[in-house]
């Protein structure tokens, strides 16, 4: 065997028994391991064993002169990626060609997924979500206090604000996070196929269904599932997942044997979801159940504190990404940059800076590199100003009243609700609370059902 791969260019090490296997492996960077089954002192069985406790990555062949079923199911028991028995001829020595360049193919994908999941783990650490705003900050607490949980999480914000980077953050640093997440967004999936990507189908369920397929649920078992766009789901879908979050067992279509999984549901909406269930769009007992965990991702708007960071974070990325060197923007268009509104919110702001620099392409971006569009907004109206007297003002006293004004026009316009008025002020919600309180506005005032 260690001629004839040696022979197809395998660099190998022979040990004549365990103790010395356990050597070699402890030592060099190894592949693949093939060992005997009985050998002097530790069994190969047991080898395997130890192998996969301190290299689980390597993956093992075992092979035997007594096969048979329970030889073979206690191989793959202890670890084993295959077994094989002798004697040999020359016919199975092309079978082990084949089967090390597997067995090696296979460790060496398993590895890299590996590292492929550090790396996410890293890219969505807490720290790595940019911005420091109280706002930011406050919904990212609670990301930190829940992560590690089972617990239904809804994420509520506008479009663009970033909420799938919470469910990823949500998921990466919770102890699911050697397992999948699975994306399904319910607005962008037709109603006649959600189902199927949700919950599969079996073969004949409908016409086109010409074989057995596995849904989105499935496939996040032991894992997350992150539902964007729940607000989008017809009122049928709704009841099914429904079951799902409370006896954690659906149905494929076609299929009336029940499927159990472990899943846990993150699920996120830009909508009012309080407002669908009173215009009888989203079932109420659905919502409850979703709404375990809330948690709010602020707009752009109500972080404008977190712009500056954010363009530069977006700057240097964008950079990297496409080989330019932009060396970063004056004073005077992250001032403009901080004084426009985002009504996209993050992701306009990406969109754009990736923009200025594939025109920029060099130097700096100044306020004239801006659209005409971004920076012409100004928070400061002087036209809406009070004129000052003569003998002055009490200042506190003058912004005091002049947001409290504000903040009654908001409840007036939403008919009183408060989760609509923060969104016109670009306010987090429960900032909001906080101003009405420190005000002596009435909590209670409005219509703003479950708050």
């Amino acid at each position: 065997m260690e001629r004839i791969l040696v022979r197809v260019g395998h660099r190998v090490s022979c040990a004549r028994d365990a103790t010395e296997a356990m050597a070699i492996v402890t030592s060099e960077t190894v592949d693949l391991v093939l060992c005997d089954v009985r050998m002097p002192g530790i069994s190969g069985l047991e080898l395997v064993r130890q192998i996969r406790e301190i290299h689980p990555d390597v993956p093992c062949i075992v092979i035997t002169g007594y096969g048979g079923p329970e030889q073979s199911v206690e191989a793959l028991r202890a670890g084993a990626y295959w077994y094989l028995e002798k004697p040999f001829d020359q016919g199975s020595l092309d079978v082990i060609r084949r089967l090390v360049e597997q067995a090696i193919e296979h460790g060496r994908l398993k590895a890299e997924n590996k590292h492929l999941q550090r790396q996410l783990r890293h890219r969505y650490r807490f720290e790595n979500i940019v911005g420091s705003s109280g706002a930011l900050r406050e919904a990212l607490e609670v990301v930190e206090k829940v992560a590690d949980t089972d617990s239904t999480v809804l994420i509520t914000g506008e479009s663009g604000t970033g909420k799938e980077l919470f469910a990823r953050a949500l998921h990466y640093n919770s102890s699911r996070a050697d397992r999948p997440l699975v994306t399904v967004n319910c607005g962008a999936i037709p109603e006649e196929l959600l189902e199927s990507e949700l919950f599969g189908h079996v073969r004949g369920a409908f016409t086109s269904a010409i074989n057995h397929r596995e849904g989105r649920f499935a496939r996040a078992n032991g894992g997350t599932i992150f539902l964007d766009e729940i607000g989008d789901m017809s009122p049928n879908l709704q009841v099914k997942l429904l079951r799902v979050l409370q006896e954690r067992t659906f149905e494929p279509v076609g299929s009336s044997k029940p499927v159990q999984v472990d899943v846990r549901v993150v699920a996120a909406t830009h909508q009012d979801l309080e407002l669908a269930i009173r215009e009888k769009r989203f079932r109420e007992d659905l919502y409850y159940r979703l709404n375990v965990i809330p948690i709010e991702v602020p707009s752009l708007r109500a972080r404008r504190e977190d712009i500056p960071e954010l363009a530069r974070h977006f700057l240097q990325r964008i950079n990297e990404d496409k080989g330019k060197q932009v060396e970063g923007f004056t004073d005077d268009a992250l001032v403009g940059l901080t004084a426009h509104d985002w009504p996209g919110n993050v992701r306009e702001l990406e969109n754009l800076v990736e923009r200025l620099i594939i025109f920029r392409g060099e130097g700096r971006i100044g306020s004239e590199d801006l659209p005409a569009h971004v920076g012409r907004e100004s928070v400061h109206d002087s036209a809406g100003a009070p004129a000052l007297p003569a003998a002055g003002l009490d200042f506190n006293h003058v912004v005091d009243r002049f947001e409290s004004e504000l903040i009654r026009q908001a409840l007036d316009r939403t008919g009183g609700n408060k989760q609509q008025a923060a969104q016109l002020l670009g306010l987090n919600r429960t900032t909001l609370y906080e101003k009405m309180k420190k005000k002596g506005l009435s909590p209670d005032a409005g219509s703003d059902p479950g708050h």
